[in-house]
């Protein structure tokens, strides 16, 4: 019977597919049952580590950053707070900053006052003038005006020098005017510092005391 080369190379093709399949059957059932498993997991936490990877690349920290008085505010754009029957009168001014995902990257924010009272004085308090430019130049303010420009570790801001957000970006601080502030106005400074070097610009409020 004559058979062409045609077929015959054919033949032999198929039968060298089937030699090859059979022997990679026979070296996959030469590999034990253990390492089949720690195969399977090393695959598994290599996917595991790559998505968590992907997922931290595409992760940006937020840099937004506002002030709530939490007072009534005039036409003019400042805020109204009425002093109580004590010395201090304690306010809570809060805000909001851009959550984050991690506690280790919770938003400082600094704040500051132009106003100051001493410990033990009662009549009068200080004001610091052109307070922005970080000069020296205080003003005590009672019924004799005077300058000046010393202090003894005695003054006391009216407001809590920093504060941290808390996850979801709430911030808060306390504000405290003292009684003999009544019917000025307070200039209230707040700067954010984000955790990955980003300081905000400075938000400003101006806050009036009423009696």
């Amino acid at each position: 019977m004559h058979v062409s080369r045609k077929y015959r190379r054919t033949k032999r093709s198929t039968i060298a597919r089937r030699n090859i399949k059979t022997k990679t059957m026979q070296d996959n059932n030469d590999i034990p049952e253990y390492m089949k498993f720690v195969i399977l997991w090393a695959v598994v936490l290599f996917m595991i580590f790559f998505t968590s990877c992907s997922k931290e690349d595409t992760y940006i920290l937020g840099h937004d950053f506002e002030i709530d008085a939490r007072l009534d505010i005039d036409n003019n754009g400042y805020y109204h707070l009425e002093l109580g029957q004590d010395w201090q009168t304690l306010h809570r001014i809060s805000g909001q900053v851009s959550e984050v995902a991690n506690e280790y990257e919770l938003t400082r924010v600094e704040w500051t006052s132009s106003h100051y009272w001493l410990i033990g004085d009662t009549l009068g308090y200080i004001v610091h003038q052109n307070w922005t430019l970080n000069d020296n130049g205080y003003l005590y303010l009672n019924n004799d005006t005077s300058y000046v420009t010393w202090f003894n570790g005695q003054e006391v801001t009216t407001i809590n020098n920093a504060s941290y957000s808390t996850m979801d970006g709430e911030i808060n601080t306390m504000f405290a005017p003292v009684q003999s502030m009544e019917g000025d106005t307070i200039t209230i400074i707040g700067q954010a510092y984000f955790a990955d070097g980003i300081v905000s610009e400075q938000e400003i409020i101006q806050i009036v005391i009423d009696g």
